[in-house]
């Protein structure tokens, strides 16, 4: 059990709800991150935990609130709406500045993941001969992955199921976006696109009352992806967490070693300097979403000219970025989110 939280604590784990989850929109960017500097990392993963068979066991046998305290309810209640109404509210502003002020929102996101290497690194004192090779190892992984190349998209509800519980790592494991491993399958549009407004559109319908949409077969059969997509996800979250959760208490130098080598890895994916590579049919022509979006597959990446002034306007935004970071850290710390454990 934790201590209570004040009322500012609890607007503040939604705020970090809110940037979780934006982020977590992001290709590149890991909501992990968000959660490991902001000092509430450990919590959320060991609520996580429990979510297992006693807490299912209370669930059912109507011990509602006994339920609630064990799986840590209200920290876990409030991240979770700050999660869900980034998604769409706050995620869509930032699709709206991705199209127009595309390198500004990169840099900052570049600034971010700077300032939580920084953070993370500088309190870390315990490098030794199996840290250092688990730091490299994470390195090494997290520079390969911003290479890979995608798959093609897949509609299988196996492999949608699979994509759920491997995309969620980014909520779990910092410096490994979701968004950009869904790429790599090559179901980011489906799952991130289409579905999301297939399920945003069948809410608007449903309040204007308007039910004609369960004779709509597309429609249909992309909200039964997304259903699926979240059950993977679920079974993901719960599962990675106690994997988690047990190497964090029996490894934990050695995991944040690997943490920190990983998230260093991944600044290749947002490296705000970069040419976006379409996907392109037979006959070279550009495909379209089925929301009329050019089709992202990767990036092609080049070092900035600093005869441009939009080099020195994107340094800006990473330093916004990396001040935010380093802001969310601090009050991580000090402003005292990370609650104990009480007997």
């Amino acid at each position: 059990m934790y201590e209570p939280r004040t009322f500012i604590d609890r607007i503040f784990l939604v705020i970090k709800g809110l940037c979780m989850g934006a982020a977590n929109k992001v290709p590149g960017v890991s909501g992990g991150i968000v959660a490991y500097v902001g000092g509430f990392y450990e919590e959320f993963i060991y609520s996580l935990q429990k979510v297992n068979g006693k807490a299912f066991k209370l669930f059912f046998s109507g011990r509602l609130k006994s339920f609630y305290r064990y799986i840590n309810g209200q920290f876990l209640s409030l991240l979770i709406f700050g999660m869900l109404v980034s998604y769409f509210s706050v995620s869509k502003l930032l699709d709206y500045f991705l199209e127009t002020k595309e390198l500004y929102v990169w840099a900052a996101f570049f600034g971010m993941i700077l300032g939580s290497i920084y953070y993370i690194a500088k309190d870390f004192e315990h490098w030794n001969k199996r840290t250092i090779p688990a730091g490299i190892l994470g390195l090494i992984v997290g520079i390969s992955i911003s290479y890979l190349n995608p798959a093609k998209e897949n509609d299988n509800l196996i492999f949608i199921f699979f994509c759920g519980m491997i995309s969620v790592s980014g909520m779990t494991l910092p410096g490994l976006s979701g968004s950009f491993i869904l790429i790599l399958l090559g179901n980011y549009v489906l799952l991130l696109v289409d579905s999301v407004n297939a399920l945003y559109d069948t809410f608007a319908d449903i309040l204007k009352g308007d039910f004609s949409f369960i004779h709509n077969k597309v429609r249909i059969a992309t909200l039964k992806i997304l259903a699926v997509f979240t059950l993977g996800s679920a079974t993901g979250l719960v599962t990675l967490s106690h994997l988690l959760g047990f190497v964090l208490k029996h490894y934990k130098h050695i995991t944040n070693a690997v943490i920190i080598g990983f998230i260093t890895g991944s600044l290749g994916v947002v490296w705000p300097w970069k040419r976006t590579i379409l996907q392109l049919d037979e006959n070279g022509n550009i495909l379209f979403d089925s929301n009329g979006k050019e089709i992202i597959v990767n990036y092609e990446r080049y070092f900035p000219d600093f005869n441009n002034i939009e080099t020195w306007w994107a340094l800006f935004f990473a330093l916004i970025g990396m001040s935010i970071l380093l802001a969310l850290g601090w009050y991580g710390k000090n402003g005292g989110s990370q609650k104990k454990k009480v007997k």
